[in-house]
């Protein structure tokens, strides 16, 4: 799809750009010439007012002269014969135009001559009635041609440069495009090999958002159904057991026989069968852990930010939630993403005095949800502490259950839990939630002031602020 893409808007651009320049560089083309012969009937008409004073030799190569195109050589007359003159006819100045190109001037009419190394412009001049001057500017290739080839090669930069723009421009909606196509395949196929915990990061354009959201519901679908049928499985082969003890006693009470040994035999036989069933069922059960139901983590903190809010208007808290435009699926069951939640908020609401502001921050990457828990209270006197199950620094009223709950949520994902100072002057539990479901990425080295969102996020922290866990 990508190359696709790049290809229609390759020939789209070109041939845009063919139907612009071709005619923009002819027209060009043409405005130069029609730039050199204006020139050229400019200069012819200087020697015009001479020719209408006089005929006299002298006098013509005097006044040629004195024009900047007979100083050049590119400037002619051709005096014809006159029937009551004194002379033959003659030419002043350096000429090149045929004698019949001139003849075809003396009729009357303007004409373009082509000579050797340009072009001869011949204009007649009346003399009388009867008799034509004929006036000859030299226009060389050079003047016919002057700023066509730059105009030319600016043309063809501007045509390139628009096609390069076009396929960048192609290549990167075709990376938008197929990055997440080629994602929702990928996950496809593992889901079809057996991986139930594949799921699908919800980017993109709008309708692969919603594919990636119809396959991450699909896929939560198909984790629920394997479950009670697995469940399902074990019950109806459990339930067997009554009725197979019946059949047990009354096989009991056929006495001896071939019939009865069969029939006993054949009891034994099916009680064997559904012990078999409940042993796989279970065993497949525990053996294969079913894969976490991942939840939204911006409409969970949006839904717990909404409980809470309540609460902190009536004690005069500002709030601040920032970051959960977007939606960000982590690997955490909705269930555990709101215990911990609440326990963060719960903690600032426990520990803080009334009016005391609180804010939560949502920074996402390609590997990383982070959620940032602030507040303006006194902070955790013993980060370490807060964070060992029940070593609790609230005092009165700490359980030292809550950060330990958070704890676990942010490592069954591969993260972990950080305790800082906040820009509001408290306590900062910072929790990260890997999204690749292994180890933490290491920090990039900081290169001058540039650092990455992971190493900004990630920087190691000291504390010595309170806040109950």
């Amino acid at each position: 799809m990508r190359w696709a893409l790049v290809k229609v808007s390759l020939a789209g651009t070109v041939m845009v750009v063919l139907a612009f320049a071709v005619p923009l560089g002819l027209v060009v083309k043409e405005l130069a010439r029609d730039r050199a012969f204006a020139d050229a009937e400019r200069q012819a008409a200087q020697i015009r007012p001479a020719l209408a004073i006089t005929t006299d030799r002298a006098q013509l190569e005097r006044a040629v002269a004195s024009t900047q195109a007979g100083e050049t050589g590119r400037l002619a007359v051709h005096v014809p014969r006159t029937a009551d003159g004194p002379h033959e006819a003659y030419a002043v100045g350096r000429p090149r135009a045929d004698l019949r190109a001139v003849a075809a001037a003396r009729r009357g009419r303007s004409l373009v001559a082509a000579v050797p190394g340009g072009y001869a412009l011949l204009q007649p001049t009346a003399l009388d009635p009867e008799a034509f001057a004929v006036v000859e500017v030299y226009v060389p290739h050079d003047a016919v041609d002057n700023g066509v080839t730059t105009s030319w090669m600016i043309l063809t930069g501007v045509g390139l440069a628009l096609v390069a723009g076009s396929v960048a421009t192609a290549d990167r909606l075709g990376q938008r495009l197929v990055r997440p196509a080629e994602r929702l395949a990928r996950a496809a196929v593992e889901l079809g090999e057996g991986r139930l915990g594949v799921r699908v990061r919800e980017d993109g354009p709008a309708e692969l958002r919603a594919a990636a959201v119809a396959f991450n519901s699909m896929a939560d679908d198909i984790v629920q159904l394997l479950a009670a049928e697995r469940e399902l499985a074990a019950d109806l082969s459990h339930r067997l057991r009554t009725p197979l003890t019946v059949l047990r006693l009354n096989a009991a009470s056929l006495g001896d026989g071939p019939a009865a040994d069969q029939t006993r035999a054949a009891v034994d036989q099916l009680e064997r069968e559904v012990d078999q069933l409940i042993r796989t069922a279970r065993e497949e059960s525990r053996s294969k852990p079913q894969p976490v139901l991942g939840c939204d983590a911006s409409e969970v903190i949006r839904d717990r930010m909404a409980f809470w809010s309540a609460l902190a208007e009536d004690e005069g808290r500002t709030v601040r939630l920032a970051g959960t435009g977007t939606p960000v699926r982590v690997p955490v069951a909705r269930a555990d993403l709101v215990a911990a939640l609440d326990a963060m908020l719960g903690n600032v609401f426990r520990h803080t005095p009334e009016g005391t502001g609180f804010a939560v921050d949502v920074h996402h990457s390609k590997d990383a949800v982070i959620v940032l828990v602030s507040d303006a209270g006194p902070g955790i006197a013993d980060p370490g502490a807060a964070l060992r199950r029940g070593h609790g620094a609230g005092g009165a009223g700490s359980t030292g259950l809550g950060l330990d709950i958070v704890r676990r949520v942010a490592e069954s994902t591969g993260g972990d839990v950080r305790i800082g100072r906040s820009v509001l002057g408290g306590a900062e539990v910072r929790v990260w939630l890997s999204l690749t479901g292994g180890a933490r990425p290491r920090r990039r080295p900081r290169r001058g002031r540039a650092r990455s969102l992971t190493a900004r996020l990630r920087r190691p922290v000291i504390n010595r602020h309170r806040c109950d866990p």
